[in-house]
């Protein structure tokens, strides 16, 4: 997987989507397998993605925040690229995979021009995940498969991408321990073949 190649030129454009606020749409067919962006922006810490960041503060969850590993996130409002556009379907045509510390964006089947770009966010659950939490990460991605959030289906139901967005709580430092709501900032730590992000506009 290493040294492959991204497509060039952008193989899509950023437009508004009906789905959540804009999207990428491709401009011509995608091959399965194809590797279409990088996921960019500024790399900080777990706690710097906390200051900066505050989902019980919002009155929606809103980041571009990406887990690469347990001490490093992503910010993709930062000097990102276009590919912080891409929005959450629980029937995705693409996935977020990490090559050697950098997530890249690939293509799970063929995609034809004009269609929208999506891959699943998966955002992580743990013990303390609650209904208000299923609630702020709601889905609105409209598939026949939806779960209705975002966040990662219960692992028994189906196998969970390593790779992913996140809100911006590290999901292992702040476990319980006041009572604070672990729920406002799901994550999944990463490593990849799919990686986790949190992208809201």
């Amino acid at each position: 997987m290493a040294g492959k190649p991204v497509a060039d030129p952008q193989p899509f454009v950023v437009r508004r989507s009906t789905i959540q606020g804009r999207g990428c749409f491709a401009v011509r067919e995608i091959r399965k397998g194809e590797r279409i962006a990088e996921y960019e922006g500024e790399r900080i810490t777990w706690k710097e993605a906390d200051r900066r960041y505050d989902d019980e503060g919002m009155r929606r969850h809103h980041t571009f925040l990406f887990a690469v590993t347990s001490r490093t996130v992503i910010d993709g409002a930062v000097g990102g690229s276009d590919a912080r556009f891409i929005n959450h379907s629980c029937d995705p045509n693409c996935e977020a995979v990490d090559d050697r510390g950098r997530i890249f964006i690939e293509a799970v089947r063929r995609i034809a021009p004009g269609e929208e770009l999506f891959y699943d966010y998966a955002y992580a659950r743990d013990e303390s995940t609650t209904e208000e939490d299923e609630r702020l990460y709601l889905c609105k991605c409209g598939s026949a498969k939806c779960r209705g959030t975002i966040l990662e289906p219960p692992p028994r139901r189906k196998k969970l991408p390593k790779t992913h967005h996140v809100a911006a709580r590290h999901p292992h430092e702040h476990r319980p321990a006041a009572k604070k709501r672990a729920g406002g900032r799901k994550t999944s730590a990463g490593g990849k073949r799919s990686t986790r992000s949190v992208t809201r506009r």
